[in-house]
């Protein structure tokens, strides 16, 4: 078992003795209990600042309302028929992946692995924001917030730790649509600006950093594509390194596809790898009647620059690396779940602003009605999902 593993067992076995410890200051709300449920600790970490916050650049948060309701009914368009094409896609297409998935630190067959380090950075980061950002919209309005806190999702084990901003229920549904709507979509819609922020910053940074911390060492191959091809054919492994074509450095896939785009059908290539050499006479190209085809399926491999460590050492090489990942991780994460919180069901902020709007167009009985139908369609589409990508 590596490093991130036990780092993520240990962190659930520390999680689960201080809910133990605390019990008596928890709130347990049972979903499917003892298999799902989430539990609440209630501080009042962070209200003053969101009071500051909001009175302080009140014109800039005025302004980002409408954005962030638009954002949030956008959103919930979007992921509402990611939703549907995908189990759609899972009846009709036998190689379709589920399109939602428990976001785990622990590499288990029906999960999505993120490494513990970049999971629980990110996990904070992304519930530090989406509740902040609820906080703050409230007090704009000047909302009761009653608490602030820290949750844990369990499935049989406290595994996934969020945050928690709590208004005053009472309070919010005597206010004006407008406001529960800009309310409701604040946390989603920070967590898409940052993903956006962050993939503005990764662009920024790659290129120039990065270019200089790594150097392509070749084109590895990871699989055959299917059909008579002759990379298979002439037993070329997959997890070898393409280095060279005819002689000629073939260490990026740039120098790898200009070196096969003149090659026609029967050209004998020498192809080196860093294991072996091999004769290949080339096939037919499936899209482009004529031209060479090898056959495989590849992805770029890289090293650390030697250059680059003789200069600065390993550890800067490893840290630069390790950093650009968690952007990576940042904003792929912030923006899954952003997206995810405004699916119109249940108490995800989608939910909320979907009955916001049914209670505004139908009386309050119809308008709830509707909703928990419209709300179940997708539990059961997310459900669906979830319990496709074990049994897969």
């Amino acid at each position: 078992m590596d490093v991130q593993s036990i780092a993520a067992l240990v962190f659930i076995g520390l999680l689960s003795l201080f809910i133990y410890f605390e019990r008596k200051k928890i709130v347990l709300q049972k979903i499917l209990f003892p298999l799902l449920y989430v539990v609440l600790y209630r501080t009042k970490l962070g209200l003053a600042w969101m009071d500051r916050t909001a009175k302080r650049w009140t014109r800039l948060w005025h302004f980002l309302v409408p954005v962030s309701i638009v954002v949030g009914f956008l959103g919930m368009l979007l992921i509402s028929y990611a939703l549907i094409d995908n189990v759609i896609q899972i009846f009709t297409q036998p190689e379709a992946l589920p399109g939602v998935g428990l976001v785990l630190p622990i590499n288990v067959k029906g999960a999505f692995f993120v490494p513990f380090f970049y999971w629980i950075i990110s996990i904070f980061i992304i519930a530090v924001v989406h509740e902040f950002s609820h906080g703050l919209f409230a007090r704009l309005y000047n909302m009761k917030v009653k608490s602030s806190g820290f949750a844990f999702f369990g499935l049989l084990l406290p595994i996934i730790p969020a945050a928690f901003v709590e208004p005053d229920e009472k309070d919010i549904v005597t206010r004006p649509a407008k406001q529960q709507l800009a309310m409701y979509s604040a946390g989603p819609f920070a967590n898409v600006v940052l993903a956006f922020i962050v993939l503005g910053l990764s662009a920024l940074l790659i290129g120039p950093v990065a270019g200089n911390v790594v150097v392509a060492d070749g084109v590895e191959v990871t699989g055959y594509v299917e059909g008579d091809y002759p990379a298979e054919a002439a037993a070329i492994g997959i997890g070898e390194l393409i280095v060279s074509l005819d002689g000629a450095s073939a260490t990026s896939i740039a120098e790898f596809s200009t070196l096969l785009a003149g090659k026609k059908v029967g050209d004998s290539v020498d192809v080196e790898t860093d294991q072996n050499s091999y004769a290949v006479v080339l096939g037919e190209h499936p899209e482009e009647e004529g031209a060479g085809y090898l056959g495989v399926q590849i992805q770029q491999h890289t090293s650390i620059s030697t250059e680059f460590t003789s200069k600065y050492g390993t550890f800067s090489a490893t840290a630069i690396l390790w950093f650009l990942q968690l952007l990576y991780w940042l904003y792929l994460l912030n923006l899954g779940i952003g997206l995810f919180n405004l699916a119109p069901m249940g108490p995800l902020d989608g939910g909320r602003m979907l009955l916001t709007v049914l209670e505004k167009f139908f009386d309050k009985k119809k308008a709830r009605l509707y909703w928990k139908n419209i709300g179940f369609f997708f539990f059961a589409l997310v459900l669906f999902n979830i319990v496709f990508a074990f049994i897969r």
